[in-house]
């Protein structure tokens, strides 16, 4: 293809968008700016900046086939093979969930408990997916150490090549096994983001989720709740006295994960809402006040 007849970055995207569009992408100029310009090395400020810059052969089809699978519903950040959380960038896999920013809510609540970020802490995460949630927070206490735990092979090792990547792999192990298969040790604070879809309501989730997140992050059973009846007696018995266990839950679902957390025993329990005011995660403590010292928090020895 001679200089004069590439395409141009602006008729790319314009290109692109047409596509989306047909396809019933529900914001398609926003889809088709950053895919074509994240392919291309930029961000979407790309197009402002060069909108004439010509693209060669090679990238104007590895861009015709990220835009079909886009129009297949295929997620961004599964075709780019990347998600940014916390403001730190996730490599995914097709056994990790992909990270959103409802999730966020769970970190920043965590770190809402801590009086002090350079406490010695122990941090358990169970059903780890790309590490998102331990390695944000490892990022923000720099003494802290933590340990991940996956059934799926694919996500451990993910996990583990996020913790390389960002510089946080000496503080931080990743393993394949289950919380229903007996825990070992005493932590400061124990995460979870677990599988809360009911399983009858999956196959109505947007394509981008049901087709392409891995069904065992997101299957919680008939009513969504079967992770959360074994993981938080699980999570208790190895819980440090003054430690933190911390859920991500669903839309509608807090008051009864708060009141499996009541029958387990924790009798102080609070929740914290996302960006959109819905209850998103909740928090409980074994002991009776909301907030432990930095010292308790680290006295585990």
């Amino acid at each position: 293809m001679s200089a004069s007849a590439a395409v141009t970055l602006e008729q790319a995207v314009a290109t692109a968008t047409s596509r989306l569009a047909e396809a019933g992408i529900e914001a398609p100029r926003r889809d088709a700016r950053l895919l074509v310009c994240s392919l291309l090395g930029g961000g979407p400020e790309l197009l402002l900046a060069r909108p004439e810059r010509p693209l060669d052969a090679a990238e104007t089809a590895g861009i015709a086939a990220a835009v079909e699978r886009r129009a297949r519903r295929e997620p961004i950040s599964r075709i780019l093979g990347r998600r940014e959380f916390w403001s730190l960038e996730f490599q995914l896999g097709p056994e990790t969930l992909d990270p959103r920013p409802d999730s966020e809510t769970l970190v920043e609540a965590v770190l809402d408990f801590i009086p002090r970020r350079d406490a010695e802490l122990r941090i358990l995460d169970l059903g780890c997916g790309s590490g998102c949630l331990l390695l944000a927070l490892l990022s923000e206490l720099p003494v802290a150490q933590g340990l991940g735990i996956d059934l799926a092979p694919g996500a451990v090792a993910a996990s583990a090549e996020n913790a390389r990547r960002l510089g946080l792999g000496s503080r931080a192990e990743f393993v394949q096994g289950s919380w229903q298969d007996g825990l070992q040790g005493v932590w400061n604070i124990v995460v979870s983001n677990p599988p809360y879809i009911p399983t009858a309501e999956i196959a109505g989730l947007a394509p981008e989720v049901a087709a392409y997140d891995p069904p065992l992050a997101l299957d919680g059973g008939t009513d969504g709740l079967a992770a959360y009846r074994s993981l938080i007696p699980a999570a208790a018995a190895v819980l440090h006295g003054e430690g933190l266990l911390a859920l991500e839950v669903g839309a509608g679902q807090s008051a009864a994960v708060r009141g499996l957390l009541e029958e387990a025993g924790f009798p102080t329990i609070r929740v914290a809402r996302d960006l959109s005011g819905i209850e998103r995660c909740v928090l409980a403590t074994q002991a009776r006040k909301s907030r432990a010292s930095a010292q308790e928090l680290a006295d585990v020895r």
